[in-house]
């Protein structure tokens, strides 16, 4: 034992081991995604109880919704080793060989954005899937010799933020498959009252609730806005997160009451005061508010969209009224973009 030993005996674990903490180890401490977790539940216990390979699990839904602790998750309930990769990191049918002839029997093997993978590692993947082999090519042109390899029986669990780009085959080969959904503010405040817990934090009720509200219907941000509220209530406040205290620090990272943050009403301002409501095109917008185009698009407008605040049209973005509201402005006569250019079929 050295000296630092006797001094700190109970030294404050690192973020990284907070982080992993903070993900929940079982079904039964999954908060939220009800119907999900009790279909995955009711599969793993029906494999379980055959001695067998669960199938092939596709996890679908918007970044930051559970899907990568949902793979942990299947792994420790079948006590079994996960092996993780994602589709980038898959750029040639011999790096998934190497992967696939590398499992145990029975291991879990998490890819994430499986939509990103290359189409010759997509081709083995289906073999693998279906019969646990994988053709190695040997050599090239008339020459070439596929030599099959035989691989562990093993459960996939592909994970995805847009399950339309998978192509059908692919698809098909998944024996589950789960659409995971936006969490409920309450869901949400039960997972910031666990992961302040584990933070060594203490929240008020009432704080949880002020950040479950802003947090976008998403865990990961919830447990993001966790952190920095408890940053400001260690360094400006007494340690204790109370709901002036939530208010005042997502002010400070210019997070509004609906969980809107600086992006998310550049967006919405440059429409309706630079383009009096739209419509206005992607690329226009993304310079208007000094961003990349595929940031606007994959970023803030789901969220605007999702809110009602914007909507996409064939001719550009249009602020609905609910944007102009919560900008605190009034909508304009000539305000409604394509709105009101559309026909009236009812009234002929």
């Amino acid at each position: 034992m050295t000296e630092d030993d006797l001094t700190n005996p109970d030294p404050e674990p690192d973020e990284r081991t907070l982080e992993s903490a903070v993900r929940p180890g079982s079904l039964a401490e999954f908060t939220g995604q009800r119907r999900v977790s009790d279909q995955l539940s009711l599969v793993l216990d029906a494999a379980r109880h055959r001695g067998a390979v669960p199938d092939h699990v596709l996890l679908s839904g918007p970044p930051g919704l559970g899907k990568t602790t949902l793979a942990m998750i299947i792994a420790n309930e079948l006590s079994t080793p996960i092996r993780i990769s994602s589709g980038p990191a898959i750029q040639h049918a011999g790096d998934l060989a190497a992967i696939l002839s590398g499992l145990v029997e029975g291991e879990v093997f998490f890819l994430d954005e499986i939509h990103r993978m290359s189409r010759p590692a997509e081709e083995m993947l289906y073999l693998a899937m279906e019969d646990f082999r994988v053709d190695v090519v040997v050599g090239k042109g008339p020459g070439a010799t596929a030599i099959p390899i035989e691989i562990p029986r093993f459960t996939l669990v592909g994970a995805t933020t847009r399950a339309g780009l998978l192509p059908g085959p692919l698809r098909d080969r998944f024996g589950f498959t789960a659409q995971l959904d936006y969490y409920a503010d309450d869901a949400l405040e039960r997972i910031v009252n666990r992961s302040s817990t584990l933070y060594g934090v203490v929240v008020k009720p009432d704080a949880a609730a002020e950040i479950a509200s802003r947090s976008r219907g998403t865990p990961r941000i919830a447990n993001r806005l966790l952190r920095r509220v408890r940053d400001f209530a260690q360094v400006r406040a007494d340690g204790v997160v109370t709901r002036d205290v939530a208010r005042a620090a997502l002010e400070l990272y210019e997070v509004d009451a609906l969980g809107l943050d600086r992006l998310d009403r550049a967006v919405l301002d440059a429409i309706c005061r630079r383009f009096g409501g739209g419509p206005v095109g992607l690329s226009t917008l993304a310079i208007s508010v000094g961003e990349e185009a595929e940031t606007v698009e994959e970023v803030a407008e789901p969220f605007l969209v999702r809110e009602g605040f914007l909507m996409r049209t064939p001719r550009g973005r249009v602020a609905t009224a609910a944007a102009w509201k919560h900008l605190g402005l009034t909508v304009p006569a000539g305000a409604r973009g394509i709105v009101d250019e559309l026909p009236d079929l009812f009234s002929q």
